[in-house]
């Protein structure tokens, strides 16, 4: 059976992580890929994860520096319905494959190019690199934490590569979509690193706000007092303990409902009503800052009851009290590969076997969407190199490209007329929905009455939400009345798409399940996105990001070897990896609420060029931990025989010598050559410090990793780490200064601003404020930046749009049916 987007054809050019996984989603549907590979192979071929990365692909090796090969390039991206890169743009041109070169000869098509910050600034030709976003970022600064020595630390997760990765399918398919119309393709550009800024869930929104209002989170500071003890109740309602044999547990306990029943399943409801604790944990606990007259001591202490507690029974206790719990839940801190054996995925489907011919079967996750009608189709693993050379040369040489005429087409917002029904809360599913109101659609989300947790998540008025509501209209209603279940099928009769994040069951008991909306509107695309999935065991398990970080391996994956095994033998210790496990799988610039959220948009702009094409409509599937599988897709695999991924060292400084943080005179470099061109760049850049036989070739360097980075260290702190940026920069270096400023100052700094990832905007809350700007940039369509909004402010609007008069508005208004913002 055909795939889905059979018909397609994509070339990949460079083969870098954003660049496979884009080109790996629609190779799992259908469409034919082809890597162009440079001599050698594509840096991805050392580590396992390649043979998910490229399953079902083709691959042909080409030296750009050849001229005859450079022909077969082009003529091939010619061919081709998107072209995807992460060359730089100097390289581009040298080439003549950049955008305007290719486009020329194919007015069809999309090419597509993630950079690292972008085309603009001083910035814009540095290479699109992981390494180099997380320096420039904050995120080296933001996990520094992790560790206890001073400095920076190593980004062991690709964070950035992911959040490009999704923003440039969807601005793929919604291009494509524009194609279904006009018949033309465009240039679309996406930086990695504006990109990342996408996963903060508020705190460059509180940033903006603490500028506008100086004082508005008086009392926040740190988040832990001199003593250790928090400022913040997260890490009581999110707990990180250990158990009694020796499993730690991340729980899950943020609604105040959820935390209490932890308590009553814990045997510690009695504090509740104890003299001495009871206002205490009712404060500690339904809040989410602590008040400043909240005893430091109690604090601790109530912190090391909650860790006796869990260490009183063993795993298997607590998975039994979760049974009889429903809403008490943790996830164990999984390790490697321990994900590709998670029952969740399982039970979902979201595994997958192939078999390579050399490295026999490869266990590895699923398509990252699952579609129930048009499932995708994975039958091959990935190519050998070269393997398709003879096949795509004949290809190349039966055509020869030639200038093409444009296309007329308008400037249109390339979604515009997608109407996306919202039905979820928080951030992990709703801003997926969110990032495509920059592109056109319209995105009516239902609200309780009391409104999305978000917009009470912090003292200041709206600042938990004011993000993840960009663009939307907010409806608000006491979804349990009969009356609401009448306005809500009238909304959705007429909708494209269904967002619903709601834990298992809950949109079906309201009759919001995609059986009932599919009897309505037969085309609907209906989106499931919770963070399990929708079947036992987990299917209804609170999910957040902490908790989906610890059950996906992400935190163990960049600090497991800081944690010793065994239970630790006092509170000090307990508290103090505790701390590094909650530091190790999420800050506020980059954790698994902004991954999942990043799929969902992927999966719900899929869903509008589906229905572009005439596809059925029918029921789709991400998930919050398997969208994290993906994430992590270099080393998520498991095979007989198979090889370590590329980790860190014990320090986290880095990788290897020349993929490494590295100490100047005033401050700290991060520095990521791997390619022979780029080390010939760098021995020109420190002179003799690197004449040493030793260091000649790459599997050499590898040998004397040791020696390269005690040489490396003494040359850079010859100058300052802006010294060093700048003279790097001069030559093509990819090396830069580690930013010392918090992740969200920067997303509004001057580097943003230098970039293009800012925009202003009316907020109906504030006045004029900065956000980020839409992630795509398209050399026709439109996008644009939209404001939040306030509870209920479109209610309104949309009911009279759905036939229902002035008076009865007022009259729902009265019975408290509605709120009308």
């Amino acid at each position: 059976m055909a795939g889905v987007l059979d018909g397609l054809k994509v070339v990949e050019l460079g083969y870098g992580l954003s660049t496979a996984q884009v080109g790996q989603l629609f190779g799992d549907f259908g469409a034919e890929v082809i890597a162009i590979e440079p001599p050698g192979g594509a840096l991805a071929r050392r580590e396992p994860g390649f043979l998910f990365l490229a399953r079902g692909k083709k691959s042909i090796v080409l030296d750009l520096e050849d001229a005859a090969d450079v022909e077969v390039a082009r003529s091939l991206m010619a061919q081709a319905d998107i072209v995807v890169t992460q060359e730089r743009g100097s390289h581009l041109q040298a080439w003549c494959l950049d955008a305007d070169s290719i486009t020329a000869l194919n007015p069809r098509l999309i090419y597509t190019r993630l950079t690292a910050f972008g085309t603009e600034g001083h910035l814009a030709d540095v290479k699109t690199d992981e390494a180099m976003v997380a320096a420039k970022v904050g995120v080296n600064t933001a996990f520094a934490v992790v560790t206890d020595r001073p400095g920076p630390t190593w980004s062991n997760t690709p964070w950035a590569s992911w959040s490009g990765s999704q923003a440039a399918l969807q601005g793929i398919f919604a291009a494509l979509r524009d194609r279904e119309s006009t018949g033309a393709g465009q240039q679309l550009e996406v930086s990695i690193a504006h990109a990342l800024g996408g996963q903060d869930p508020f705190n460059q929104n509180n940033a903006a706000l603490e500028i506008m209002f100086p004082g508005a989170f008086a009392g926040g500071g740190e988040q832990y007092d001199a003593a250790g003890a928090p400022h913040l109740s997260f890490p009581f309602k999110l707990l990180v303990a250990i158990t009694k044999d020796g499993y730690w547990m991340q729980f899950s306990g943020v609604q105040p409902r959820h935390f209490r029943d932890f308590m009553v399943a814990s045997g510690l409801e009695w504090m509740y009503s104890d003299e001495r604790w009871g206002e205490f944990v009712q404060v500690a606990t339904d809040t989410v800052t602590i008040p400043a007259s909240a005893d430091s001591a109690m604090r601790l202490e109530f912190w090391g009851i909650l860790h006796d507690v869990v260490k009183s029974k063993t795993l298997a206790e607590w998975q039994q009290l979760f049974v009889e719990f429903p809403n008490v839940f943790a996830e164990i801190f999984r390790r490697g590969t321990d994900l590709l054996h998670h029952p969740q995925l399982e039970v979902e489907g979201q595994l997958t076997t192939l078999t390579d011919p050399e490295h026999g079967a490869v266990l590895q996750p699923g398509p990252l969407v699952r579609l129930s009608e048009n499932p995708a189709q994975l039958s091959a693993s990935a190519p050998a190199l070269n393997e398709h050379d003879a096949e795509l040369r004949a290809r190349a040489a039966s055509v020869t490209p030639k200038p093409q005429p444009a296309i007329a087409a308008p400037a249109t917002l390339p979604l515009e007329g997608i109407t996306i029904l919202e039905l979820g809360m928080f951030f992990a599913a709703p801003y997926g929905s969110t990032i495509l109101t920059d592109l056109g659609a319209r995105v009516i989300k239902l609200e309780v009455l009391e409104g999305d947790p978000m917009r009470t998540q912090q003292a200041f008025p709206e600042a938990g939400s004011m993000k993840v509501l960009q663009g939307k209209e907010s409806v608000a209603l006491d979804l349990s009345s009969p009356k609401a279940k009448e306005i809500v099928a009238r909304i959705a009769k007429d909708v494209d798409l269904v967002m619903c994040s709601f834990r298992a069951g809950a949109a079906d008991r309201m009759g919001l399940g995609f059986e009932g909306l599919k009897a309505m509107n037969p085309k609907i695309m209906y989106l499931h996105c919770p963070g399990f999935g929708i079947l036992p065991p987990q299917g209804a398990a609170p999910a957040y990001a902490p908790v989906i970080s610890a059950g996906a391996g992400i935190s163990m994956r960049n600090v497991g070897f800081l944690i010793p095994e065994g239970v630790p033998a006092t509170h000090e210790l307990t508290r103090k990896y505790a701390k590094k496990l909650s530091a190790g799988g999420m800050t506020g610039a980059a954790q698994p609420d902004g991954v999942a959220a990043f799929a969902v948009g992927t999966a719900l702009a899929m869903g509008a060029y589906l229905q572009a094409i005439g596809v059925q409509g029918q029921e789709m599937l991400t998930t919050m931990l398997h969208s994290c599988a993906h994430l992590q897709g270099e080393a998520m695999v498991e095979f007989e025989g198979r090889w370590p991924e590329t980790g860190t060292d014990q320090e986290i400084l880095g990788a290897s010598a020349v993929q490494r943080l590295y100490e100047t005179s005033d401050g700290w470099l991060s520095i990521s050559v791997t390619t022979q061109p780029e080390w010939e760049d760098l021995k020109g850049l420190l002179g003799t410090a690197l004449d040493d036989e030793r260091f000649i070739t790459s599997s050499l360097r590898q040998e004397h990793d040791g020696a390269l980075i005690e040489a490396l260290s003494k040359a850079f702190m010859a100058l300052t780490a802006a010294d060093w940026e700048s003279k790097a920069l001069a030559v093509g270096v990819p090396l830069l200064e580690v930013n010392s400023e918090r992740p969200e100052l920067i997303f509004l700094g001057p580097i943003a601003e230098e970039h293009g990832w800012t925009a202003r905007i009316i907020s109906p809350i504030v006045g004029e404020m900065p956000r980020l700007s839409p992630f795509q940039k398209f050399s026709r369509s439109k996008t644009q930046a939209l404001p939040g909004n306030t509870i209920g402010q479109h209610t309104a609007k949309v009911l009279t749009e759905i036939g229902y008069s002035d008076e009865e508005i007022a009259a729902f208004a009265e019975q408290k049916l509605v709120i009308l913002g």
